[in-house]
């Protein structure tokens, strides 16, 4: 026995023997293609598959991030309503959930308001967080709509919200209901200011969201694939016993039939919510305004 046996040969042994743990995330799976996608290659080409095209999901920070000029914006701190007004229980109670919900984003909620430059264009973005149960829309999703356009309002900027929800909330029951005419009418508010209001739709924009706020844009600007609609397609096969078209309730199929203004791919959608915003606030015209030469007008000549 010597120190070859009795300390190299064990070391090299756990160095063969024990297999190297690879984290799970370092690789996605496209759900459209299929195919293995390395996580720092999808996050560059901002959570769109390199093979099919196919826009992922996008976290709510990463897209704030996109949109703001050198990523830098200012998050506004929103009211905070009581958590469980209806005392709702089903599996859990709504008080877990939402304490789940909390510790897995570390977010208050499923909206977040910030406000910043944008082509060095004053905006303010209400963005939806669809991990946080779902972007339902609750209490709290409603009161930071309303905070998002009073703060358009004081800012004199543009109002962009992004929705990706599943529609209202069920465990705050009526209350979550309330909330699309509470939007609605903060919409219009920032309408009469003649401010522009931009909605830009991503996967998925459903129910109670899509049939409020979220279709109120001056333009409306679509994700390629979303999902946008009110009932699952599923619910309205089997409510009016018809096969739905190929598609039917994608972006693409709404600007065939006029629901939505454009479908942009991420990577444009900066440029291209700069241009929008730009074109909706320049209401001088675009060049110098030349009056045409006005002809002297010649008198009749006298009769006889």
């Amino acid at each position: 026995m010597n120190w070859l046996t009795n300390f190299v040969r064990p070391k090299f042994q756990r160095l063969v023997a024990t297999p190297r743990e690879v984290p799970e995330n370092l690789w996605h799976r496209c759900s459209v293609c299929g195919h293995m996608v390395f996580h720092r290659d999808l996050e560059a080409a901002l959570n769109v598959c390199p093979h099919c095209g196919h826009h992922l999901r996008l976290k709510i920070k990463a897209r704030l991030q996109m949109l703001f000029d050198d990523g830098a914006y200012q998050r506004i701190e929103l009211p905070k309503p009581v958590d469980d007004p209806l005392k709702f229980k089903d599996q859990k109670k709504y008080t877990d959930r939402l304490k789940d919900a909390r510790a897995k984003t570390g977010e208050q909620d499923a909206i977040i308001v910030a406000h910043g430059k944008m082509g060095g264009q004053a905006v303010v973005v209400a963005a939806f967080n669809f991990d946080f149960q779902g972007g339902s829309m609750g209490v709290a999703v409603g009161d930071g709509l309303v905070a998002a356009g009073e703060l358009a309002m004081v800012q004199d900027a543009a109002l962009i919200v992004v929705p990706a929800s599943g529609g209202a909330r069920m465990q705050e029951g009526i209350l979550s209901l309330m909330q699309m005419a509470r939007s609605t009418v903060a919409v219009d508010k920032v309408k009469e200011k003649r401010l522009p209001y931009i909605v830009l739709l991503t996967d998925p924009t459903t129910g109670g969201v899509s049939a409020s706020f979220a279709m109120l844009g001056d333009i409306a600007i679509a994700e390629p694939g979303a999902v946008i609609g009110f009932a699952g397609a599923r619910v309205i096969e089997t409510t009016i016993r018809e096969k739905l078209p190929e598609g039917f309730q994608k972006a693409e199929y709404l600007l065939e039939h006029g629901m939505v203004d454009m479908v942009v791919p991420r990577r444009n959608l900066r440029e291209t919510l700069i241009r929008v915003i730009s074109l909706l606030r320049n209401r001088a015209p675009a060049a110098p305004v030349i009056p045409l030469p006005v002809e002297p007008v010649q008198p009749p000549a006298a009769e006889g």
